[in-house]
C-alpha cells in the first residue's frame, strides 16, 4: 500500500463500482447502467460487502438502516462503497456496518416500505430499484 489508510479487504474491489458510476454519470446509456450493473454483480459474487449506516430502534433492541428520502418522497436505504464515500456526507456522526451486498440485495427486495437502495448518496450516486435489483441478483424475470 501506498498510504497510511486502512482498507478493509471486504471492500477490496468496490472501487471498479465507484469507476463504473463515475462512467454511467459522464455517459447514461443503456450500454453504461448494463456495465454497471455487472460490475456491481461481480462485486457481489466476490463476496464484496457495502457499508451501511444504522440506527436503533427506540422501543427494542433491532437496528434499522439509514434511509434516505428521494424529491419524490420515495425512501430508499443507503450504502456506501467506502469509508470515504460514506464521510462526504459529514453532516452527524453515524453507526455503520459492513454488510454483504447479497445479503442487502436480498433483504431490499423484501421490505415493502423502501424502494430500493441509494449507493453512495453523496458522490458516485446509482439509484437502485427492485427491478434493477433483481437484474443483478439475476432474477431478470421477476
Amino acid at each position: 500500500m501506498k498510504d497510511d489508510k486502512k482498507i478493509d479487504e471486504s471492500l477490496l474491489g468496490n472501487e471498479k463500482i465507484e469507476e463504473a458510476i463515475k462512467l454511467l454519470q459522464g455517459e447514461c446509456t443503456q450500454e453504461m447502467l448494463a456495465h454497471t450493473l455487472t460490475v456491481i454483480r461481480k462485486q457481489m459474487r466476490k463476496g464484496g460487502q457495502f457499508i451501511i449506516a444504522v440506527e436503533p430502534y427506540i422501543s427494542s433492541e433491532k437496528i434499522n438502516i439509514g434511509v434516505v428520502q428521494s424529491p419524490d418522497g420515495l425512501k430508499w436505504w443507503s450504502a456506501f462503497t467506502s469509508f470515504d464515500e460514506e464521510l462526504k456526507g459529514g453532516n452527524e456522526v453515524k453507526s455503520t456496518f459492513l454488510t454483504d451486498i447479497e445479503q442487502l440485495f436480498k433483504s431490499a427486495i423484501e421490505v415493502g416500505e423502501i424502494s430500493g437502495i441509494i449507493l453512495n448518496p453523496w458522490n458516485r450516486t446509482i439509484m437502485l430499484d427492485k427491478k434493477l435489483i433483481s437484474i443483478i441478483l439475476g432474477n431478470e424475470n421477476s
